[in-house]
Formats: structure tokens, sequence, C-alpha cells
């Protein structure tokens, strides 16, 4: 058994982060190892003063959506329908018809040309396309400011027109790329994201609570997305979320679901592939899908704001080496935390973080439903609680894995 030590340890965690002045509304986190669940805890309020929290709750996963978009993608290599390093536009043609943007004339308006080659659907998975986030870049933000950009939240093939900030596979820029490949795999299974997902990656791992749209149920069991205040307090952005019914189904950061839904995904990264209920990549992809694969000279780096409301400055890890997978942030040496070099890991925006450590059999999930992303309250407790993982759990579970 794990001690209980840690169990106590962690759930004291979850109770200090939603109480006192500085505190988020509610937080989820839990602990999988390659069998199941070892930790699971909630505390707080799905709405601030209601006590709902608890591990059932729906939450918007946001761009932890990315990885499953690209399981989808993987999926579609195996079965010979994609060739990831092939121009994308040989199986979505509307993509070759994105440009580059060049800055602004003397009177404001774009300057766009054609990209100097084709984007590949790799490039579109470790987002070297070229595409970014409005949030993230001054360019896109007066794109949408004077020229009226759809942004991507609304879920709609409009947002999706947004030129690139440099030609393809140049450097590492996070952005809207998955929601490409979202795309491109309906391009070539003839069904819409979410149904794909629901056969081939939902039904098989058992995820009986994540979609694109919610249903009656679910959405009382949604939890209320919060804004951080300057004087550090909350208030409820009732109505804040994505549509009901999107126009697309955005691969980048469109689906909602549980926590423990969002275990099952990782455990089956956990165990080569495989899920409660039948095979979802085969091992040696995972194995590939793992690697980092930017070109030499390419680093993940930090984020420099351009909308406070939605983000705040934010970098993994300081001066640790980042590489990027198929679709997650690699760890190229061992975090602080106690997360092993090679790990695999990504966020979303409401204050959502997750892992998985292939080589201790580690992956865990941290909660938070609150904006702007990067929030010093819940990503430095998340900091505190994985490490306190790691304290309790992770030394015994290196220990099984040497020994097998």
């Amino acid at each position: 058994m794990y001690p209980s030590e840690t169990q106590a340890k962690l759930d004291a965690l979850l109770r200090s982060v939603v109480t006192g002045n500085e505190r988020v509304p509610g937080v989820i986190a839990m602990v999988t190892d390659a069998d199941g669940i070892i930790y699971s805890g909630a505390a707080g309020d799905r709405t601030l003063g209601d006590g709902a929290m608890t591990e059932n709750t729906i939450i918007a996963n946001f761009s932890t959506t990315k990885a499953i978009t690209a399981t989808a993608a993987l999926q579609c290599v195996e079965d010979g329908l994609l060739d990831l390093d092939a121009p994308a536009g040989a199986y979505l043609p509307e993509i070759d018809d994105i440009q580059v943007i060049n800055g602004f004339d003397a009177d404001g308006a774009p300057q766009l040309r054609p990209p100097n080659s084709r984007i590949t659907t790799r490039q579109l998975l470790l987002h070297t396309a070229g595409f970014g986030y409005t949030f993230f870049d001054e360019t896109y933000q007066r794109l949408e400011t004077e020229h009226g950009q759809i942004a991507p939240v609304t879920c709609t093939k409009a947002s999706l027109n947004s030129p690139l900030l440099f030609d393809p596979g140049q450097r590492w820029f996070y952005g809207i790329s998955i929601d490409w490949v979202g795309q491109v795999i309906e391009a070539l299974r003839g069904k819409r994201l979410g149904d794909v997902m629901a056969e081939r990656i939902f039904e098989p791992l058992g995820m009986t609570d994540t979609a694109f749209a919610r249903n009656d149920d679910q959405m009382r069991r949604t939890a209320t997305i919060h804004a951080r205040n300057a004087d550090g307090s909350l208030t409820p952005m009732t109505g804040f979320g994505l549509p009901q019914e999107p126009e697309v189904d955005m691969g980048g950061h469109g689906l909602y679901g549980t926590v423990p839904d969002y275990m099952r995904f990782i455990r089956m990264w956990l165990n080569d592939g495989r899920g409660a209920h039948g095979n979802v990549l085969k091992a040696e992809t995972v194995e590939v899908a793992c690697r980092g694969g930017l070109d030499k000279g390419m680093d993940v780096v930090g984020f420099t704001s351009t909308d406070p409301t939605l983000t705040n400055d934010i970098e993994f890890f300081p001066g640790l080496k980042k590489d990027w997978a198929l679709s997650f942030m690699v760890n190229s040496e061992p975090a602080p935390t106690g997360r092993s070099a090679g790990s695999l890991a990504w966020a979303g925006l409401a204050n959502c973080f997750y892992w998985i450590d292939r080589q201790s059999g580690l992956g865990g999930y941290w909660v938070t439903q609150i904006l702007p992303f990067g929030d010093a309250v819940s990503f430095g407790r998340y900091l505190d609680w994985e490490t306190a993982v790691y304290d309790g759990f992770g030394a015994q579970a290196m220990d099984e894995a040497r020994t097998g």
C-alpha cells in the first residue's frame, strides 16, 4: 500500500489552496500508476460558495485536449492514412491557402506573402508550422483588435484562418496548429473529430464523460470558470465557456470532461497504448511519439502575455531544457519536482496541469478553473503538490519500475 501520510499530505495541500485570502475556487487532483488511481482528491467550489467540487465535476480541458487530438492523428498514421511528413494540403487543400504575415504597412494593412514551403502535419503537431495564439503574440493581437481576426474560443471555421507568423519549420511557437490537425483527421476519416475520438479513443479507454458538447447532466456538473482580480479576489465568470454546439470540434482546446476520464488517457500512455477495453495505439507508436522532435537549436520557451485577462507570463521549469514531442512538452532533464527526464506534460488555459512520467510509472492531473493562465496560486501549489507526490510515491514507483 502507498503510505497514508502521503495521502494525508496531498489532501492537506488541496484543502489549503481553497481557503484563505489567496485561494482558488476549487481543485481536483489525481495520480495514477499503470494499474489505476493511487490518489484522488477534490476540494472547494464549482462556483464560489457552493462547496460542490467533486471528482465527477465536468471541467473545460482547454489545451489538454491537444494530446487527445494528436493520439487520433497517430492512429491515422497507423492505419496508413497519414504521412506526417507529406504536405498537410495533400489531405486538406485549404491549409495551403494560409499565408505568412510580414507586419503591417504605413496604413496598418497586413502585409502577406506565400510561405516558402508547404506545412506538414508533423510541423503542426510540433508547433513549428508558424501559427500562434492571440494572447501570446502582438501581431495576432493587432489582427484581432484592428482587423477582426476571430478568436479560437468561438470554435468557428473562420477562427482557423490566421496567417503564419513565420515560414514552416523555422522555429517553435505555440498556437492553433492542433486545431488544424483536427481538420486533417476529419478529412481523412470523413467524420467529425468528436465522433472519431468517441469511437477510437473514448470507448476503448472507458472515457464516458468527455466530449466537445455536454448533455444536461454534464451541464449541471460543470465548474464555473473564475477570474482572478487585481486585488487577488475571485469573480465567477458566469456564462463564460465554449459554445455548446460548436461549428468546429476544436482539436486544440475544445473538450469538456472529468478528471477520472483524463486519467484513463494518461494511463494509456503509461501502458504503451493499451486501454481498459482495447488498444488505442501500438507500443512502437507510443515510443516514437514520446521522443522530443524539435530540430537542433529549437527549444520550448516561456510565454509572454499580450492579454493579461487570459494569461500571465509563464515558463515551465525556467533554465531547464525542454523539447516537444507528438504532442507534449518533454523535460530533457530531471525536473525539480521529481519528474524524470523525458517525461511528457502540458497544460490547459484555466490552470489545468498534467504530466506523464513513463520512467517512474506515474502520471497526474491538477485541475482548477480560473483565469488568467499561470495563476500564481494555482500554478505554485500545483508544483508543491507534484513535489509531494514524488516525495511520497516516486521512490516506491521507481523501485517497482526497476524491478519489473
